[in-house]
């Protein structure tokens, strides 16, 4: 295998546990905090975690796909951008 499949498979894997962290990560919050933090509600948050992690676990052709990456990246964005300031509005340390 040349470095750059290792790569991507690699990435590939990686983007599942990503993606079904960010969806629990949602459900588990509480809904008042999205509105508090103003970005876009609870159910909206689980629906785009949600189909992304679905994307990502049941791509046959992993990161091969503009699908796949869009659901990678909705699942950084929820991460990187909405998790730590839910986070910071409920005082949580996990």
């Amino acid at each position: 295998m040349e470095l750059a499949l290792w790569i991507l498979t690699i990435i590939w894997i990686a983007g599942i546990p990503v993606g079904v962290f960010a969806f629990v990560h949602a459900a588990l919050q509480r809904a008042d905090a999205f509105t508090a933090v103003d970005k876009l509600n609870k159910l909206a948050w689980m629906g785009i975690t949600g189909a992304a992690a679905l994307v990502l676990i049941f791509s046959v052709q992993g990161p091969y796909t503009i699908i796949w990456i869009a659901g990678l990246i909705a699942s950084l964005v929820y991460l990187v951008d909405v998790r730590p300031k839910v986070k910071e509005i409920q005082g949580r340390s996990w």
